[in-house]
């Protein structure tokens, strides 16, 4: 006698549909049901009940109408077993809300994420991945338990620390209101990504050059370097490539063209940017005449040499990628087989000959530049001026 086939538990079509639009849930909402602090009690957050309330919401997104109250609690409890023995929930539990997987990474790429993520957070203080960070950390609580801590041991971290205050919400906790850019970061990273031009105003002015007040510009990156945030941008007017200290604008920033330039524009922008840069020593992009003149290939460079000596010598011979037209030249040795000094040579644009200079004050008594004579010149007075301080 034949054997009545056995129908699975989801043959009828409302449960099927049931635990696929469940697997929606989680997926289009990572981390639902997550307690909204780390205080976790039945009385005042049911995970849940929120995902029976999301689950519903994402039926009628679907166009399937669920009967009321449905499906209940239970049922909810026994698909999320069901999820559990094919391995798209795992074995543990979910105290911070339900995710499914790593999304688009494995395990060991999320780690490197993740502490990327978090460097990013705590040392260089950008405020949405700050927040980022913190929800995604409270979401992997389970997964740095089954691995014994292991997950969150900040085996990697990037910790050049801003200088400055960078979160608005930091701010205000500290009384430390600065009216400045970082207030205006949803507003400016819509813009550069539309390609929108926007009017901003400079506060200040480091450099006495008298460039302060309203300027209208296409944002085109932020970047972080060495100690503080930088915005890359290009002047409406002219097209002139520009780089500025986000902490140095004002809170103001008004959209001029709601419809923008697109992301072409923008990413040929972002490539003369990074041209530059690359060419360059530092972050000061040149004058108009002579940053077209660079982009065109026509601007004539200037070689820079410098004698590094000893303690200095190793640190120098041990950065092969310090600039992409360095040349590194050993010097003879003594006696005892020691480098008396190391040479070393690289050909910049005019616009950088400065910020070079101020890397070579960092070696102070180890350095002498050798060439070119007006920078000669400009490091034999800075050393005299010491001098006469300590006198």
């Amino acid at each position: 006698m034949a054997k009545h086939p056995t129908l699975h538990p989801y043959a009828d079509k409302l449960a099927f549909e049931r635990i696929m639009l469940l697997i929606a849930t989680f997926l289009q909402y990572p981390g639902i049901g997550c307690p909204d602090s780390d205080e976790r009690t039945e009385a005042d957050h049911d995970a849940l009940q929120i995902v029976q309330t999301k689950l519903r919401e994402v039926a009628i997104a679907y166009g399937v109408e669920f009967p009321e109250a449905y499906p209940a609690i239970p049922t909810i409890r026994k698909d999320l077993e069901t999820l559990r023995r094919y391995g798209i929930l795992h074995r543990r539990m979910y105290r911070w809300g339900y995710y499914l997987g790593t999304g688009a990474m494995n395990s060991e790429e999320l780690q490197v994420a993740f502490h990327a993520l978090a460097s990013a957070a705590k040392y260089q203080g950008n405020p949405q991945l700050r927040r980022i960070y913190e929800t995604l950390e409270k979401r992997l609580r389970g997964l740095d338990l089954e691995l014994k801590g292991e997950f969150f041991y900040p085996v990697q971290q990037h910790i050049n620390r801003a200088i400055v205050y960078t979160d608005p919400q930091e701010m205000m906790a500290k009384g430390q209101n600065k009216n400045n850019l970082f207030h205006q970061m949803d507003v400016l990273e819509n813009a550069i990504l539309r390609g929108q031009a926007i009017e901003i105003s400079r506060h200040s002015d480091f450099y006495g050059k008298g460039r302060v007040g309203p300027i209208q510009v296409w944002p085109i990156q932020l970047i972080y370097y060495e100690i503080a945030w930088y915005l890359i941008y290009e002047h409406c007017e002219n097209g002139h490539l520009a780089v500025g200290r986000l902490n140095r604008f004002s809170n103001d920033c008004k959209i001029l063209n709601p419809a923008g330039r697109g992301l072409e524009a923008q990413q040929q922008s972002l490539k003369n940017a990074h041209k530059l840069l690359e060419n360059g020593w530092g972050l000061n992009l040149g004058e108009p005449e002579d940053q077209q003149a660079e982009l065109q290939g026509t601007l004539t460079f200037q070689t820079v040499k410098v004698r590094f000596f000893p303690p200095v010598t190793r640190f120098i011979l041990e950065g092969d990628r310090r600039h992409p037209r360095q040349k590194i030249r050993r010097g003879p040795k003594d006696e005892f087989g020691n480098l008396l000094y190391v040479d070393y040579q690289v050909k910049l644009p005019p616009r950088s000959l400065q910020e070079f200079l101020l890397w070579v004050y960092r070696h102070m008594e180890s350095a002498q530049l050798l060439f070119p004579p007006e920078l000669v010149e400009k490091h034999r007075q800075a050393a005299i001026t010491l001098v006469e301080r300590f006198r």
